[in-house]
């Protein structure tokens, strides 16, 4: 099971014919659902059903307490770690691995290079020359764009409280942000909706993108999930990445990406492992990258011809991947993501004050 896009399905697709050379007896088929349900559905009941899950590395507290996926240690050498910024470390709690980390993403800015050149502009490096690139693009008619909906609203959330250097808690015990660092978070975050249309507040990241490359009025984005195969040559109008402008630079952006489990219910555990072990082969990933994905490991993201055929995107991105922050992974939080990326809509929205959202937050983070 996978999520709905050309950069999740297509490399798992294309890349079948490998695998199948050295497998021949092995057939592989795969299903997808729409990203909500990547972001949401809990891990253990897929692994009823499924022997193969795409997933979101927040679920790993559910999974080891539920022990629904096997442990996938035996499949990457012991201080072996050859992927970008944090992508094997987040799959890791409990002293297991539970997914092998086939994409890898984080928030970074998008641009329309085509737009700057008309706003005669470069791509900020700072949310202090974010806001004035705002303020020269609603000069000229043009927008800076975001998207905020639901769970992508907590996303840039912590995003910019790691970059203050406050990043939120990651254990349930934990009070669960600072309260000042909060509050101008927020207020950074209400300032750029000045320079954005008002439905970003209904975009996810995919929309973001689509939006972007349709749009000739949207210039620039300070964060989303960077979706690279939006910067190939068959798009309308290409997208650029760059770092993230983060009060502070590059730092702390939220990973994301995803990774690979096996269920502990199949019964085809010899080529369910030798499936996950072909994943990360150099080969493999680099193929990933061929048809529209967007592979973990840092020698495909150094590869020149692979840079240029996504406008460097991960040349461009590197240093924002290596400063990435963790979110939390206990088991619970995947309810708090949901209920506490709401909230922040809501605020946003301006129907939740600012002090009864962080109150809500406390309480639920508490449990």
């Amino acid at each position: 099971m996978t999520w709905v896009h050309r950069r999740a399905i297509d490399p798992l697709l294309e890349t079948m014919p490998a695998f199948r050379a050295r497998h021949p007896d092995v057939e592989i088929e795969w299903s997808s659902r729409p990203l909500s349900g990547f972001e949401f559905t809990p891990v253990d009941v897929l692994a009823k059903e499924f022997d193969f899950i795409i997933l979101d590395h927040p679920f790993s507290g559910l999974i080891a307490e539920t022990q629904c996926l096997v442990p996938l240690d035996e499949i990457v050498a012991a201080g072996d770690d050859p992927f970008v910024g944090p992508s094997l470390d987040s799959y890791r709690l409990g002293g297991s691995l539970w997914a092998a980390p086939v994409d890898a993403a984080c928030q970074v800015a998008a641009s329309r290079p085509d737009l700057m050149r008309l706003l005669d502009a470069e791509a900020p490096a700072n949310w202090r020359e974010l806001v004035s690139l705002g303020q020269k693009a609603r000069r000229r008619g043009m927008w800076l764009a975001i998207g905020l909906s639901g769970v992508h609203s907590l996303m840039t959330f912590f995003t910019l409280m790691a970059n203050l250097g406050t990043p939120c808690a990651t254990r349930r015990e934990e009070d669960f942000c600072d309260q000042a660092a909060a509050r101008e978070v927020l207020g950074l975050m209400r300032g750029l909706l000045d320079h954005c249309p008002r439905d970003v507040l209904d975009w996810n990241s995919i929309v973001l993108h689509d939006r972007m490359v349709e749009s000739d009025e949207l210039a620039f984005c300070p964060a989303v999930y960077c979706y690279a195969t939006y910067a190939e040559a068959d798009q309308r109008r290409p997208l650029r990445f760059h770092d993230l402008p983060g009060p502070n630079g590059a730092a702390g952006s939220t990973i994301g990406g995803t990774g690979l489990g096996v269920s502990a219910h199949t019964s085809h555990l010899p080529e369910a492992l030798a499936y996950a072990r072909f994943v990360l082969e150099p080969a493999t990933q680099h193929a990933f990258a061929l048809h529209h994905g967007q592979p973990a490991r840092r020698d495909v993201w150094q590869d020149e011809a692979i840079n240029e055929r996504f406008g460097g995107c991960y040349h461009d991105t590197m240093a924002t991947m290596d400063g990435c922050w963790i979110r939390p992974r206990y088991n619970g939080y995947l309810g708090f993501q949901e209920k506490g990326g709401a909230l922040i809509e809501s605020h946003l929205r301006g129907d939740l004050a600012q002090e009864a959202l962080l109150a809500a937050l406390r309480r639920l983070h508490a449990g």
